[in-house]
């Protein structure tokens, strides 16, 4: 009997998932494994929300994979060292791994080569649907800005979308590890798994996307994020699924799964702007705690921006235009330093991708790749056009609830106690304007 190991990182799933099929394909038998590794939480990115999830989607698969005659194995320690001591356990020929973008991913492909060779099998488009560096501009190694990089994206072959398997062959006498399970900062998350990820995709009307993707109160977004980002989902089948559609709303969210590639394949190319400007403009942050640690809190005086944020809060996902405007109230009216911004989103989102998180917050704060560094969202205009009739705000901001329509969002006009507001709403281009001379 030979054996291979399908090594799970962010491709939580058993549909369409090239790095077990490429192991079944490769053996007899199949061990299905997953690290804990601890290296992920000194890096930083062991946020207890994204564990709690984490615990969920691994509970999933184990269940998923028994049902097919299989199970997760799970190990703590080292990934490299782990998955070579499995490999010895168990006579593996071959490790399949999805590839990463981060340099965490590409420090963790390196320590498996060095421990497996040439056994070692790593697969592209399982994260995203077009891998990083499949398409590029002539004389560069990617693309910088989103629109020439959506039009090659949309004409480059995606691969076929692979099923799940019926029935998988695990050998006997594998030890593993028991899942801990710990307790999140945010008390609504969703449930993890694919599981739950599919049963969400079929719930949710994509052909109405277009028209409501940005209304606040609707909260008509997919909410697919999360199951993204942990592989629940795969990006290639939401493509395909939504393209059968073929309207505006399909091609709206298809957009959206092209940025992602985006941001992805920029993050390849510049491991460093996940921390560093990706264009530095020499900017001189104000620096203020207090007015950071409001923001932080939902306390800055702006309804629209305190409602986000405490969305955020409360269940560890923020709907998208609420993270545009509350990032822009951050970078751009309080002009406090990205970097701060997108360190508290990634200690709460389930759904914290570096990638996506990092890039976004750059373009908005002027340093990524937008095209126009100086855009700013007022929030008061924002809240005015995504939630006219204040509904997202009294949603979330409940002592406001008693103003009525959109009066809740200029609450120093009718709520004296409310926090005034941290920038005078008359100041809000000024301050952005006389930022920059601040260190």
């Amino acid at each position: 009997m030979t054996v291979s190991i399908a090594l799970f990182t962010q491709d939580l799933r058993l549909h369409d998932n090239p790095v077990l099929h490429a192991a079944r394909t490769a053996a007899d038998q199949v061990v299905p494994l997953f690290v804990v590794d601890p290296a992920v939480e000194a890096a930083g990115f062991a946020a207890p929300n994204r564990l709690a999830f984490l615990a969920d989607c691994l509970t999933d698969l184990d269940a998923s994979l028994r049902r097919i005659g299989s199970r997760l194995t799970v190990r703590r320690g080292d990934t490299a060292e782990q998955t070579a001591r499995v490999a010895a356990e168990t006579g593996a020929t071959t490790v399949h791994v999805a590839a990463g973008v981060t340099a965490f991913a590409h420090r963790r492909e390196e320590r498996l080569h060095a421990a497996l060779g040439d056994r070692l099998h790593v697969h592209d488009a399982s994260v995203t649907v077009v891998p990083p560096g499949r398409i590029t501009p002539a004389g560069r190694d990617h693309y910088a800005v989103f629109t020439p990089y959506h039009r090659a994206w949309q004409q480059t072959p995606h691969r076929t979308v692979l099923g799940a398997p019926r029935v998988l062959h695990t050998p006997d006498g594998i030890g593993s590890d028991t899942l801990v399970i710990g307790d999140p900062d945010s008390p609504a998350l969703p449930p993890g798994g694919e599981t739950a990820a599919r049963a969400r995709w079929r719930r949710w009307d994509v052909d109405a996307y277009a028209d409501v993707h940005d209304d606040l109160a609707g909260d008509a977004t997919s909410r697919l994020s999360p199951y993204l980002h942990f592989g629940c989902l795969s990006p290639t089948e939401l493509v395909a699924g939504a393209l059968r559609h073929d309207g505006e709303g399909a091609q709206a969210f298809v957009r959206q799964l092209a940025w992602r590639d985006f941001h992805h394949q920029v993050l390849a190319a510049r491991p460093d702007a996940a921390r560093r400007d990706y264009r530095a403009r020499d900017d001189q942050w104000h620096r203020d705690e207090r007015e950071a640690e409001a923001w932080r809190q939902g306390r800055t005086g702006y309804p629209i921006v305190d409602a986000g944020m405490r969305q955020l809060a409360h269940e560890g996902w923020m709907h998208n235009r609420a993270r545009l405007l509350t990032a822009s109230f951050l970078a751009k009216s309080l002009y406090l330093d990205w970097r701060i911004g997108a360190d508290h989103f990634l200690s709460l989102l389930v759904d914290g991708d570096v990638a996506n998180n990092q890039l976004n917050w750059q373009w908005v704060a002027g340093t990524g790749t937008d095209t126009r560094p100086n855009r700013v969202l007022n929030p008061l205009r924002q809240a005015d056009r995504y939630d006219p009739d204040g509904d997202y705000v009294r949603r979330w901001v409940p002592e406001l609830a008693h103003l009525p329509g959109p009066a809740v969002h200029r609450p120093w006009l009718l709520a004296p106690d409310y926090p005034s507001p941290l920038v005078a709403p008359e100041d809000l281009s000024a301050r952005m304007r006389h930022a920059r001379a601040l260190d």
